[in-house]
């Protein structure tokens, strides 16, 4: 892997982790497109941990109080009527999805599910999905007013996102929208969420990275410091922007790349694999 395209990699992945466009899918195509390869599940995951940790660094507060108050309520019981208390098991119990189908179906996730054919689809399918939940949400559920039901559906959401394509915080936007969650609510949840999954995944991940031909120890660095960097940025953004925007930017967005795809490898302008 060349330097450049390591570069390219760690902005692309700062910019998409964290908007409903799917990161895994946007390094798919941008490899394949204009670099001739697949940079692999292995390098996506590892890069994930830069986005995760602006996550953790923007959140460090929330986390802090969310992290204290769970384990304060596991022998107090007045601290488990607390919002906190029920927020922190409901992202311990939506990560259980993504934990166990992840393992389960690791090979095709690093296989069969890495075909641009499939990345078109999930882009068409899932863009449309987010358009509807953004029509018909109700959008009056806030955080601290989630139930245990929501945080389970919002797991198997977020699992979805193991196809590339699908964007693990596009699920869970969507899911939660359809659920009646505010925007920011939404998003939020999605941020805390996606915590706990990509960074057992990322360092799961780290001897495959090592394993693979083409990328070195010190690119690896590299371009998850970049996605860190711009992560960040974009994290800033996207929780100002949904406050007072829809998501249909990234609906039209997902349906035009998506589309775009389906006729370069319909006229074989690139391969599906």
């Amino acid at each position: 892997m060349s330097w450049l395209e390591v570069l390219v990699l760690g902005v692309v992945q700062g910019l998409t982790e964290f908007l409903p466009i799917s990161s895994s899918a946007h390094l798919r195509i941008i490899s394949g497109v204009f670099f001739g390869n697949d940079p692999g599940a292995a390098f996506t995951a590892v890069s994930q941990l830069g986005t995760e940790a602006a996550v953790i660094v923007y959140f460090a507060r929330d986390l802090w109080k969310l992290i204290v108050t769970w384990i304060r309520g596991l022998t107090n019981a007045e601290v488990r009527a607390e919002p906190e208390y029920r927020i922190a098991w409901l992202v311990i119990v939506g990560t259980i999805p993504i934990g166990v189908l992840g393992i389960v179906f690791k090979h095709s996730i690093e296989t069969a599910a890495r075909n641009l054919w499939v990345i078109a689809t999930t882009m068409v399918l899932f863009g449309l999905l987010l358009g509807v939940a953004e029509r018909v949400g109700r959008q009056r559920i806030e955080l601290n007013q989630m139930k245990w039901a929501d945080g389970v559906v919002l797991g198997f959401a977020q699992a979805l996102a193991l196809i590339p394509g699908v964007s693990r915080s596009g699920g869970t936007i969507t899911a939660g929208l359809f659920l009646g969650l505010t925007r920011p609510a939404a998003v939020r949840y999605s941020f805390l969420l996606a915590i706990p999954a990509v960074v057992a995944a990322g360092l799961f991940t780290i001897p495959d990275i090592a394993k693979a031909d083409g990328v070195t120890g010190p690119q690896m660095i590299v371009a998850t410091l970049i996605a860190f960097g711009v992560g960040y940025v974009v994290i800033t953004w996207l929780l100002q922007y949904v406050q007072k925007h829809s998501v249909y930017v990234f609906v039209w967005y997902r349906l035009a790349l998506g589309v775009l795809l389906a006729v370069a490898l319909g006229a074989g302008w690139i391969a599906a694999v």
